[in-house]
């Protein structure tokens, strides 16, 4: 869909100078975030110094890595190899282009999820009924030299700036996926090679200031369909992870990065480690940045459980599925659904 940039489609757009959120945007009751009980997350999210994993103490950060993943779904790294100013360029190109006038920003408009770039709004439109107290910039990364001709041409700092920490993240993902390969005992390259042909995507998400956050999300509850996420955060805090049927808010110290299991590692590792659920909430005094990117398979890759990991004991949960098949029912189901893996359950 094109965009006229006489029609406010954006968040941001609209979203300042009243005291009031819009209907769309309100909750029910039993369905808000109530952030008078959310706790801090303290060591209930792990902190895994990656320095380790090209030394003498591989097995150490390996098997970190594996409890993490099998416990919590979620940790913080450190010392993961990415240089500071490379993530402080996305950051300031991310937010510098989301100040952008409008009618610059809509130029990358659209609510079609199969586009590889685009400008939206809250979740997926065409499906949903309630919206989400977001706007979002959504590039496919791998190969870069594939897409980064789509991507906005504004500002100037925004391509390279994109393009240099879509690389380092990529690196990133290989070494993660190498070690969580290891922590299932697989050979190190088995997730890797299983992933078939790579996809990389990254969104954007800006998040503008909310009159009224206990009455909305940012995105509500929802589980990662990809493999891995890595998650580039502001300092303002927002993330929030289900831990022991509780909201834990998780901040990353400068310099950290969140990762989290997403659906195909847990049909990938039979199990073993599962996706876990998360929301974004907003705040009325700062708006908030943050950069996911999600490591997928390609689409017409078919996911399987290692066959090393299903025996008597672990028999397979999953049915074969491709991740295109996986993805298309992720976006028709919108956040409705929690998860789609119990789609794809093998009958017991």
């Amino acid at each position: 869909m094109a965009a006229s940039s006489s029609l406010k489609f954006l968040l941001a757009d609209f979203a300042s100078g009243s005291p009031f959120i819009p209907s769309k945007y309100i909750r029910p009751v039993g369905d808000r975030p109530e952030l008078d009980g959310v706790e801090n997350s303290g060591e209930a999210i792990p902190v895994i110094d990656l320095s380790g994993l090209n030394g003498p103490d591989r097995h150490k950060v390996v098997t970190e890595i594996g409890m993490a993943c099998k416990n919590a779904g979620f940790f913080k790294v450190k010392r993961h190899g990415i240089p500071k100013e490379v993530l402080h360029r996305m950051l300031h190109a991310s937010k510098a282009f989301f100040h952008l006038p409008e009618s610059v920003r809509l130029k990358n408009y659209s609510d079609d999820p199969t586009k590889s770039t685009r400008l939206s709004t809250s979740f997926n439109i065409a499906t949903e009924k309630l919206s989400s107290w977001r706007d979002y910039l959504r590039l496919h990364c791998h190969p870069i030299e594939s897409f980064i001709n789509e991507w906005p041409s504004q500002p100037p700092s925004f391509k390279p700036a994109a393009a240099d920490y879509a690389s380092h993240v990529r690196c990133l993902a290989l070494r993660l996926l190498n070690a969580i390969s290891e922590s299932l005992n697989l050979k190190s390259g088995y997730l890797e090679s299983a992933l078939g042909r790579h996809a990389q995507h990254m969104a954007i998400n800006y998040y503008p200031q909310c009159p009224q956050p206990e009455l909305t999300y940012g995105l509500p509850g929802h589980k990662d369909p990809n493999v891995i996420t890595i998650l580039m955060q502001d300092g303002v805090s927002g993330l929030q992870v289900m831990r022991d049927g509780k909201w834990v808010a998780v901040q990353a110290e400068a310099g950290e990065l969140v990762v989290n299991v997403g659906d195909q590692l847990q049909v990938l590792s039979n199990g073993r480690y599962k996706s876990v659920l998360h929301r974004a909430v907003v705040n009325k005094d700062m708006e908030r940045l943050s950069v996911p990117m999600f490591y997928c398979p390609g689409p017409e890759t078919v996911v399987e459980a290692a066959e090393e990991l299903v025996d008597e004991e672990h028999p397979r949960l999953y049915k074969k599925f491709t991740y295109g098949d996986y993805t298309d029912k992720f976006w028709k189901g919108g956040l409705r659904m929690e998860s789609c893996l119990d789609l794809f359950r093998e009958s017991e």
